[in-house]
This record gives C-alpha cells, sequence and structure tokens, in this order.
C-alpha cells in the first residue's frame, strides 16, 4: 500500500455498529465487564481507547512499523522513552535539539544520575569516543530544530547496534512522509503529533513507533502506569488530519523550496539553513535519507543585530508569530526567546543557533503570498 493510500485507509475500519465511515469519539472512561471470570478487551480509558487504537495503527503503518504508542504530548512521548533508562545510564544525543528536550534531559533526568553527551552528530564518528558499556540510548533529531541539521541515521544505527544501545529518532521535522526511521534500522521513532501529522494547529500530541514487541510491551507499561495519554477528541482530530497529510507535505515541499530559494537570493540575507541546497551540509545523506526537504528552516539576517530581525517578526502579516510548526498556516518564530529559550546563551552560541536566528514553518498558502509578505518585511528589518 503506497503512502497517500496509507494516509487515508491504514487502521481506519467502519464503525461495526453503524457503519460509520470515520472512527467515532469513544467518550468513555470505562468500559462494561461482562464477568470477573471473562474479562478482555477494553477495561480502563487510560490503558486503551478505540479511537486512540485506530489512531495508534494509522501512524504505526505510516512509520511501517507494527507497533504505535500515542501520548498527551510530544514531550510526554520522550518522557516515556527516558524512562527506559536507570540511574548511570548514558545517552548520546545531539547538541542542536528542540530546546524542550534539552531542558529535560538536563532539568529533570541529569539530577537521577543519567548523563547526557550532548554532540555534534552531523559527522557520526564524533560520538565513537563516548559509547560505552552505560550507553544505553542514541537520542537523534534530524533534521535538527531549528538548524536543519542532518544526521546519518545508519551510521548511528551500525555504531550503536555494535554496542547494544537502542536508537530513537525525532522524525518530527521531516513526517513519515519525508523520512521513515526504522527502515533505517532505529528502534523507536517518536513524533510530536501536534505538528505535521494533525497538521492544523489545534491538537497537542506525541507518539512512539516501534517493531520490536519487547520495547512496545515496555513503552505501553510505562505509558499505563503514568498516564500520559491523549484523549479521543485529539485522536479523532488527528484521524482527520492524517488523511491529508500526504497532499498538504507535497505543497509544505513545494513552498518550502521557493521560500528557501527566494531568501537565499535577497540581498538582506546572510544565510539560509535548508537542507535541500547542495552546498548545505551533509546534503547528501539527507538526499539519501529523505524524499524531500520540507517546508522548515531557518535564515540569518546581513549585519547581525538583533532589532532588524525584531523588525523583521513585527513586520510581518501573513505570518503570525508563534511557537510550535507544521500547521497549515506559516509560522515565524524567534528560536533564541521562544522555542530554544530553555538554553543558556552560551551553549546556544556555541552550537550556531544565534540571537538574530529566525526560524520559518512553511504552510501551504500560496507561495507568491508567502513570498510577497516576507519580501515586505524584509525591507522593513
Amino acid at each position: 500500500m503506497r503512502f497517500g493510500t496509507k494516509a487515508i485507509h491504514a487502521g481506519v475500519e467502519p464503525d461495526p455498529s453503524t457503519g460509520a465511515i470515520m472512527t467515532p469519539i469513544f467518550q468513555t472512561s470505562t468500559y462494561v465487564q461482562p464477568s470477573p471470570a471473562k474479562h478482555k478487551g477494553y477495561a480502563y480509558a487510560r490503558g486503551a481507547n478505540p479511537t486512540r487504537t485506530a489512531l495508534q495503527k494509522s501512524i504505526a503503518a505510516l512509520e511501517n512499523g507494527k507497533f504505535g504508542i500515542c501520548f498527551s504530548s510530544g514531550m510526554g512521548a520522550t518522557d516515556t522513552v527516558i524512562k527506559l533508562l536507570k540511574p548511570g545510564d548514558e545517552v548520546i544525543t545531539s547538541n542542536d535539539l528542540y530546546g524542550g528536550s534539552y531542558r529535560m534531559f538536563t532539568k529533570v533526568y541529569e539530577k537521577y544520575g543519567i548523563k547526557f553527551h550532548f554532540l555534534d552528530l552531523t559527522n557520526a564518528a564524533n560520538a565513537a569516543p563516548f559509547v560505552n558499556a552505560r550507553t544505553k540510548l542514541f537520542w537523534l533529531e534530524t533534521p535538527s530544530n531549528p538548524l536543519m541539521r542532518v544526521i546519518d541515521i545508519q551510521a548511528l544505527v551500525a555504531m550503536a547496534k555494535k554496542n547494544g544501545s537502542i536508537v530513537a529518532v525525532d522524525n518530527t521535522f521531516a513526517s513519515p512522509y519525508l523520512q521513515n526511521p526504522l527502515d533505517l534500522g532505529a528502534d523507536i521513532v517518536m513524533h510530536s503529533v501536534t505538528k505535521y501529522l494533525s497538521g492544523h494547529s489545534d491538537v497537542i500530541m506525541g507518539a512512539l513507533v516501534t517493531n520490536d514487541e519487547k520495547l512496545r510491551d515496555e513503552l505501553a507499561f510505562i505509558t499505563n502506569s503514568c498516564g500520559a495519554v491523549p484523549g479521543p477528541q485529539d485522536c479523532f482530530l488527528v484521524l482527520r488530519g492524517i488523511k491529508t497529510l500526504h497532499l498538504r507535505m507535497e505543497r509544505h515541499c513545494f513552498n518550502g523550496k521557493k521560500i528557501a530559494e527566494f531568501l537565499r537570493n535577497h540581498p538582506k540575507v546572510n544565510k539560509v539553513y535548508w537542507p535541500g541546497f547542495t552546498d548545505h551540509p551533509n546534503h547528501d545523506i539527507a538526499k539519501r535519507q529523505m524524499r524531500d526537504f520540507g517546508g522548515m528552516m531557518s535564515f540569518e539576517l546581513k549585519g547581525d543585530k538583533l532589532e532588524n530581525a525584531v523588525k523583521l517578526m513585527e513586520s510581518v502579516k501573513l505570518f503570525s508569530l508563534a511557537e510550535s510548526l507544521g500547521g497549515v498556516e506559516s509560522l515565524i518564530n524567534h528560536p533564541a526567546s521562544m522555542t530554544h529559550a530553555s538554553i543558556p546563551r552560551e551553549e546556544r552560541m556555541k552550537n550556531g543557533l544565534t540571537d538574530t536566528l529566525i526560524r520559518l514553518s512553511i504552510g501551504v498558502e500560496d507561495v507568491e503570498d508567502i513570498i510577497d509578505d516576507l519580501n515586505q518585511a524584509l525591507q522593513s528589518a
């Protein structure tokens, strides 16, 4: 089954009681059992819900995986993966990743004795000196947030497997339309479902997908025990959103390419970070492990003056200055003060995340209107 067909049909069956083509919203907390001696199926909605089950099957199918688990947020999904670890374990991860992940790793889990190595993983060999018997997890984000750095998933999977470590990949920026880390050897794929999978800026949700039944059982146990589960209404909205994922991603990619090229040729723009450029670091790897290059990008203005960047972000009219990404509308974001504010400034600067960096999530509007808005805002910067 090809991707567009899976997006519409995978995991979704007509309701057996009514024939409804869309999965109903099973708005219930508990389920009646026939007998204490004959308990089976659904029991309590923290453990399972039919609307959530359909969504989990759908997301798993999109990632070419067997098992999917949905969460009340992307951070809930990330938290569940880290709970596989114990004090003394170590994690290899990137020095350019989502600020919320960095905050969780350093402010929540380091105090429980888990050690995180934040490395430049654009060269996989940089991880080798830090791998040891205590290394239990590689947490990868590619393309990264917000500098669009590309990591060679297969190379790091080979290193991890040799060491007996698990590999988890945050696939939020790519979406399953562009990249399938399980096919490249990863053990777990994480999504902030809030973003491209939902696609309409109206849901907060996360998901994990795996092909390993034992790993699924461990993750499901933690999920049920700790309770970071989504409600059925949100699951319904994401099921609806997924049906147009392939159509939306086609437009995100088309618009993204046009905007990246426009920015690169604009006299006020110094640098554009977008993996579709042939001179983007690891472009060859992106071309190999991705099907296209998406609608996420960041850029810096010439002169590197914060007041100019602020003026630009205050001058846009079609773009909305907001957190998040991956919706149908175009968003503009200032990572240093918004999504990555939890990372100390010296760490941000050391890793290339400057105070003047601007991140764009290109929507599905007519691309000429997006260009016109950026152009008028750039004139004021």
